[in-house]
């Protein structure tokens, strides 16, 4: 009865941080699998050499699952980003707690230092994989009063959800694709329409994330029942971005180890 029960709580935490505040588990694969095909030669060899064969799409849920381990609690800000709608995020004043953004830069600082350790190297590489990833679901850039709308309830096909989690994992995982059928399917771009998303930095793609968030915001009222048709409205969107923040991510990465 004691292993039963001792079993019966591993799994209800296992649950929670599986479920909630994530871009899927697919969601972050398929991104790692497009990055993966747009990694330089060299780029990739060097990933390839830190990563011990592994590849993108395996380590990029690596930033979801050390939450599991309180030694890792000083990451979970780097998660998110909230600031006004009406301001640019170098306007505002970075939260002491460290942001999703910032996050970001101490990874590429870190991966890209010549003297950092090659277990530095690996940790940081693996968790910038998944906060490129991160950055690319819009609620991660949502407000801070509903928790990137966490807080706002809704029905995800007659179950309880919320605006967050509908974007981390309803619509993905109710597609029914696994991350390298997603990867596949996704638009088929020109070397030009690719060097065009890849543009800009991380300040200007947290900004255009702000920007879709503000208009996710608007599609939904709270306690709305979700079905067929939300999906089919917004899919687009959530490939766009699957897309995008694999092909910046390749670019990150690409210019780290250029």
């Amino acid at each position: 009865m004691k292993r039963i029960t001792i079993l019966l709580v591993f799994l209800s935490v296992q649950l929670s941080f599986g479920n909630d505040n994530i871009w899927s588990k697919t969601g972050h694969r398929t991104t790692g699998e497009v990055a993966q095909r747009n990694l330089t030669g060299k780029a990739r060899r060097a990933i390839n050499k830190l990563l011990d064969g592994r590849s993108l799409a395996l380590v990029s849920t690596f930033g979801d699952d050390i939450k599991a381990d309180r030694d890792f609690k000083e990451f979970s800000p780097w998660h998110y980003v909230n600031f006004p709608d009406d301001k640019k995020y170098t306007d505002v004043e970075p939260s002491e707690h460290g942001d999703l953004v910032m996050g970001i830069q101490k990874c590429i600082s870190i991966v890209k230092n010549k003297n950092s350790s090659k277990a530095d190297k690996v940790f940081y590489l693996k968790l910038l994989v998944h906060l490129i990833g991160d950055l690319h679901q819009p609620m991660h850039v949502g407000r801070l009063e509903d928790k990137g709308g966490n807080d706002i309830q809704l029905q995800w096909f007659n179950k309880g959800s919320n605006l967050h989690k509908v974007w981390d994992a309803n619509m993905i995982n109710g597609y029914g694709m696994s991350y390298t059928e997603l990867a596949e399917s996704l638009p088929k771009l020109s070397k030009e329409q690719k060097r065009k998303i890849q543009e800009g930095d991380v300040y200007d793609w947290v900004e255009e994330s702000q920007d879709l968030a503000n208009k996710i915001y608007g599609s939904v009222e709270a306690g709305e029942k979700l079905y067929f048709r939300y999906g089919y409205v917004w899919w687009a969107t959530v490939e766009n971005q699957l897309q995008k923040g694999g092909l910046r991510l390749a670019k990150v990465l690409n210019d780290i180890f250029e």
